[in-house]
């Protein structure tokens, strides 16, 4: 159960650091299921608006109702991301996860259809090719959660013509990181699988955890670190 009150922005700050530096898949889910409680206060302390800023960018290019498009949330932790989709009326939500602790959190939220337990980079998605009409992966690209090469796994799983939307950040620590996701994205759009539509930089992205997170280019006058959000078009079948 989340604590009453919640914690300060350097207690906050020191988690979410000790996160960052967690760069082994068996710990880092590990310490996912300890923080699950506490973790939609602690990144609100943070002021995280990466989930808000990936379900607009979804909502301008998806077509049609919302109501009608079935949505996978990948690496969905808590539900944060379905709780932004709800507001806008997207309701077929299946979501997987590879806490089990993250997992419990977003049964409570009651707005997902299905719930899975899915290390990806580890496992396949639970899911039949061509499934979704669009799917999204929220604040797990980066050292020590989902490798680059887990992305042809999303691809598999959206519709011909689906979208998908995916995040990272782009503050000078996960630069690294960046790069590499970026030559994964550019060579399956060389491939002809899917296309880019969007590719939006964001200066608010959240609040620094460090003095090391920020450097040129990143919002280090108030505090913010950046980050992005890609939007593809997986490409219709020939």
């Amino acid at each position: 159960m989340a604590q009453e009150e919640g914690k300060s922005l350097p207690e906050v700050q020191a988690r979410v650091r000790a996160s960052h530096g967690i760069t082994d898949l068996t710990h880092k889910l590990q310490f996912y299921d300890h923080w699950a409680p506490d973790y939609d206060q602690d990144v609100a302390t943070l002021q995280y608006r990466a989930p808000h800023l990936a379900v607009d960018c979804l909502t301008q290019a998806l077509p049609g109702p919302p109501h009608t498009a079935l949505i996978l949330d990948v690496a969905c932790g808590t539900g944060l991301v379905a709780a932004e989709l709800q507001a806008r009326g997207f309701l077929q939500l299946h979501g997987v996860d590879g806490s089990p602790g993250m997992l419990k959190q977003a049964q409570v939220r009651g707005l997902y259809q299905h719930l899975s337990l899915c290390t990806l980079g580890l496992d396949p998605l639970p899911s039949d090719e061509g499934t979704f009409d669009a799917v999204l992966m929220v604040g797990a690209l980066s050292d020590g959660q989902v490798p680059c090469s887990a992305i042809p796994e999303l691809l598999r799983v959206t519709k011909p013509g689906g979208l998908v939307c995916l995040t990272t950040r782009t503050n000078p620590s996960n630069l690294r990181y960046k790069e590499a996701l970026e030559a994964t994205l550019d060579r399956l759009e060389q491939a002809g699988v899917w296309e880019r539509l969007v590719a939006w930089p964001v200066d608010r992205w959240e609040l620094a955890t460090s003095e090391l997170e920020l450097g040129p280019g990143a919002s280090d006058s108030d505090g913010f670190i950046s980050g992005i959000v890609y939007l593809y078009r997986k490409q219709e079948a020939g």
